[in-house]
């Protein structure tokens, strides 16, 4: 007997170092960032078991069968839709300045997507005023409603937002609503829900949380784009979820959450209601393709307010913004100006913020002084010294969690939407970002930037050098981690 547990025994540690070198060789070729592999390994060879298990839910970016067979019957129809984009009047390719013609091309090859003219874009810039807008546009709106949105909070003004969504229905406006199941799970706890069902309002959850999904799809991948169309005329995007600050995470110590949006009309609004039909379709298998941009006059010949639409995530060409802010980061000669709630940049990332100082840039980073994530938080202080030691500045924001996502390059061009400098944003969520090819709209949000800087403390790199050996030890070991934050 004593033979048969010790074959048994041998047999389970040999199938244990099996998977073991399975996974290796599978982290292996899945070929990402060195820093992603090693972290990985880490894990799977440091902690027995926990670490498999850790790796088979959320180590590679499974959408679930599906999502996954939809999308891909849904690439052709959609990539049609697009294509028609690039033989309208307001595809000006030659009208781009230097910063947008390589990312219009980058777009253009990767996505199928265009940058494209004829747009009016208001920055908001405080939630009142966000909120306030939204509700308007709403209370007016003729023919449809579509939302999309990571948080939905309840309470303040979010509820008026409801209420004036509700009322949208029963005066006869289609309203389609579309949450991240796990983003969004107070609001579905809610009396919300019924309320907007009963008036006939179509409410679906986007990625479902439950135990049994966790054998068939990746279960942190997060539904993070922020959008609202408007009768296929008018659109929203940028960092602010649908809550009221004053109601939302109160009790975490880290203050008000600070957030832009920006009011869109013009022809990228029909590309903003493509996304959200996209991402409705791969969720329920409903498609609802909006119509094609209208070719209208310019507004200005000399201001042709062009916009670049980038969707990025699962379904979506693997690095395409991560390409985009390297992009970006590499063409600057003058300024860049970056602000994120989340900074955990890739090592790509870190190499191409210290190169531009090199070379010159004056880099600023606007972070918020207190993070509602611990281990984001020491994870991001272990950049900060080869950062400030290369001449980035690095801000401290003390009016509260600064949420806002933008990234402005030499005050000319400028990017901005839901994207986070974190590896979540970059290779896992589903994300929306804009870059905008405006200058009087980047003027606008350079001093937005700006107002964030004067409410900071600056980073001092001597200072910093000083602080206690054990926070420098608490840095490290989430750096560590940090390439699976």
């Amino acid at each position: 007997m004593d033979h048969v547990y010790e074959v048994l025994t041998l047999l389970s540690v040999l199938a244990y170092w099996i998977i073991i070198a399975a996974i290796t060789a599978r982290i292996v070729i899945r070929r990402r960032s060195i820093g992603v592999s090693f972290a990985w390994m880490m894990v799977i060879y440091v902690i027995p078991v926990v670490g498999i298990i850790a790796y088979l839910l959320f180590g590679e970016q499974n959408i679930g069968r599906t999502r996954a067979v939809r999308a891909q019957n849904m690439y052709r129809p959609y990539a049609e839709w697009f294509s028609h984009l690039f033989d309208i009047r307001q595809y000006q390719p030659g009208t781009l300045s230097h910063h947008a013609q390589s990312i219009g091309l980058l777009c253009e090859n990767r996505l199928g997507i265009p940058p494209l003219a004829d747009n009016d874009l208001q920055l908001l810039s405080s939630p009142q005023q966000i909120l306030n807008s939204i509700i308007k546009d709403i209370d007016n709106a003729k023919h449809a409603i579509h939302m999309e949105f990571y948080i939905w909070h309840p309470g303040g003004m979010a509820d008026s937002v409801a209420q004036a969504l509700v009322q949208a229905a029963q005066r006869g406006i289609t309203v389609r609503l579309l949450l991240d199941a796990a983003g969004s799970h107070q609001f579905f706890r809610s009396e919300w829900p019924a309320k907007m069902q009963s008036a006939g309002i179509t409410l679906a959850r986007a990625l479902k949380v439950s135990p049994l999904r966790v054998l068939f799809r990746r279960m942190d991948l997060r539904m993070h784009r922020k959008i609202v169309i408007i009768d296929n005329s008018i659109g929203y995007t940028g960092s602010m979820n649908l809550v009221d600050p004053r109601c939302f995470k109160a009790n975490s110590g880290v203050g008000e959450w600070i957030d832009v949006m920006i009011r869109i009309t013009g022809t990228c609004v029909p590309l903003l209601d493509v996304i959200q039909s996209w991402d409705w379709e791969v969720e329920t298998d409903q498609r609802f393709l909006p119509e094609k941009p209208i070719c209208k006059p310019h507004h200005s010949p000399e201001q042709l307010d062009t916009v670049q639409v980038i969707p990025s995530g699962p379904g979506m060409p693997e690095e395409i913004i991560h390409e985009v802010l390297l992009q970006s980061l590499y063409q600057a000669k003058h300024k860049i100006v970056i602000t994120t709630p989340y900074f955990v940049p890739s090592e790509n990332l870190q190499v191409a913020l210290i190169a531009a100082a090199h070379r010159g840039v004056c880099v600023n980073i606007i972070i918020p002084n207190k993070n509602d994530s611990i281990m984001v938080e020491w994870a991001s202080r272990s950049f900060f010294s080869e950062l400030l030691q290369a001449g980035v500045n690095i801000h401290r924001f003390k009016g509260g969690l600064l949420h806002t996502k933008s990234v402005v390059i030499d005050e000319t061009f400028s990017l901005i939407g839901t994207v986070n400098l974190d590896m979540r944003s970059l290779w896992l969520n589903f994300e929306l970002t804009l870059a905008v090819d405006d200058l009087s709209f980047t003027q606008e949000l350079t001093q937005l930037q700006q107002q964030y800087m004067d409410n900071s403390s600056l980073v001092d790199y001597s200072l910093w050098q000083q602080r206690p050996v054990h926070k420098r030890a608490t840095e490290q070991f989430f750096y560590l981690f940090s390439p699976l934050l």
